[in-house]
């Protein structure tokens, strides 16, 4: 029997998908920048099922490929192109919301569950599950926990790492291991949630979670302001941590191309101030007290920096409805990018005081290779990642003899500058197929060989998510 056939026995009818037009949607990642083959996808409905399927392609031999919302941006969470395909399995109908432990600050959700559906289940609670993306809507909390997800709060709450209590993962050889602990301490060796966490798939596939909830903020004070640089920014977030500490939840930045691509390319935006100023930044504080010492904090700041020419414009938020459209156009840089035309997307992380070098560098680097590329920025300023991506028409992404190569080259010659930087070239997007050469590049070579052996002790056949996240021992350094 065909791997397909075996699937199809062990399976629900109607879980084992098959056919071109049907696995569409599960071998094409979100913006249709890649694609591979699939021998089926297979949407279980319980963690028994997850695996069984397991079992099963170990058995044949058959890789495997876990997949969540499909909002990855590095080619994590699509089959690889060529030979007899992978086995897609896709956790959507692994939704369950399992508990809720409103004195532990905990949920317990399955993976597929979507990240704005655990944010709901924990705020009828009165409580806060603090991960924000902007594919929150469509991004599930497996793939969140397998990329180690940053988004707009990291600065306050950290990245999911942070948030994870414990962990439900099916092993490559088919064996469950239930870690769904709900302790905050837990001193009994190593903390193994930490392996799958940013595994991408490639050591175990998460079904269920243990999440960390914290005390839902009763009062939100949200401010949008332009100022003339990244330096003056970042001058003034030092400001805002020191008087503002704890309560400084969100400190994003855009240049002026970024935010006309949401504004000329998503329905229903308005800039909030004038949109030719060259920098934009969405702050907000959050309490649980009332509103009105955080209003008078921003005032108080936005008005002094105004005076020393660190802020040319702002406005304060006067209501829910202006904060949420305030952040609509933060979440909307995804689908503006999209539609504006093609980019290079790089997602590096330095030092918030290098921030600026890093942008002037950067920009330098690009522009050297592709002279009519357009530099767009949008910045989780306060934490120093910055997705520095620039970008072409389609008309000219067209007319290159080689866009992958003069993409590849683009972002090498970015990651080198936040490298030399003492940054990152992945700080929350992951690794996938698209970054595995500048692990080889910039990793020390102990590094990859520690993870290698976890690797190999834990997936000797490679069977898990092959060709993602690690590069070949062979590739060259």
């Amino acid at each position: 029997m065909s791997i397909v056939e075996v699937l199809q026995a062990l399976l629900p009818a109607g879980a084992v998908l098959t056919g071109s037009e049907a696995l569409q949607a599960y071998e094409m990642d979100w913006r249709g920048r890649y694609r591979g083959h699939a021998a089926c996808a297979v949407l279980p409905a319980t963690t028994a099922e997850v695996a069984a399927v397991v079992q099963a392609c170990r058995q044949h031999g058959v890789p495997v490929v876990a997949q969540g919302g499909n909002t990855s941006l590095c080619e994590g969470a699509v089959p690889r192109a060529g030979g007899p395909g992978s086995v897609v399995v896709n956790l959507q109908r692994l939704r369950r919301v399992r508990s809720v432990d409103v004195a532990n600050h905990s949920i317990e959700v399955e993976a597929g569950c979507v990240l704005a559906a655990v944010q709901q289940a924990a705020a009828q609670h009165g409580l806060l599950y603090p991960v924000s993306l902007g594919a929150e809507g469509s991004c599930q909390i497996g793939g969140n926990i397998a990329t180690n997800a940053g988004g707009t709060g990291v600065l306050r709450w950290g990245n999911t790492r942070e948030n994870v209590l414990g962990l439900e993962v099916v092993l490559p050889d088919g064996r469950v291991w239930d870690g769904l602990y709900r302790l905050r301490k837990n001193n009994t060796g190593l903390d193994l949630k930490h392996l799958f966490i940013g595994s991408e798939g490639t050591l175990g596939i998460v079904t269920a979670a243990v999440l960390r909830l914290h005390p839902l903020p009763t009062a939100q004070a949200v401010a949008w302001f332009a100022t003339p640089s990244p330096s003056a920014a970042i001058e003034l977030l030092g400001r805002f941590q020191q008087r503002c500490g704890g309560v400084l939840a969100a400190y994003e930045m855009m240049n002026d191309i970024e935010l006309g691509h949401v504004l000329d390319h998503v329905p229903g935006h308005r800039a909030p101030v004038d949109r030719t100023h060259p920098w934009h930044v969405l702050v907000e504080l959050s309490d649980s007290g009332p509103e009105a010492p955080l209003v008078d904090a921003l005032e108080e700041l936005l008005s002094a920096a105004g005076e020393r020419g660190d802020v040319l414009d702002a406005v304060i938020a006067a209501s829910g409805a202006q904060r949420a459209a305030f952040w609509a156009i933060r979440h909307g840089v995804s689908d503006g990018n999209k539609a504006a035309g093609m980019g290079i997307n790089t997602d590096c992380a330095v030092p918030v005081s290098a921030v600026p070098a890093f942008i002037e560098r950067a920009t330098q680097a690009a522009l050297a290779i592709e002279p009519e590329a357009r530099i767009v920025i949008v910045a989780h300023l306060g934490d120093g990642n910055v997705h520095f991506i620039p970008m072409v028409s389609r008309e000219r992404w067209q007319g290159y003899a080689d866009a992958d190569a003069l993409s590849h080259r683009v972002k090498h010659a970015v990651n080198e500058v936040s490298h030399a930087l003492g940054g990152t070239f992945s700080a929350e997007h992951g690794i996938g197929q698209v970054l595995t050469e500048e692990m080889h590049l910039f990793k020390p070579a102990v590094e990859l060989e520690l993870m290698r052996a976890v690797k190999s002790a834990i997936d000797p056949q490679d069977l898990f998510n092959p060709g993602r996240l690690l590069p070949a021992p062979t590739a060259p350094r």
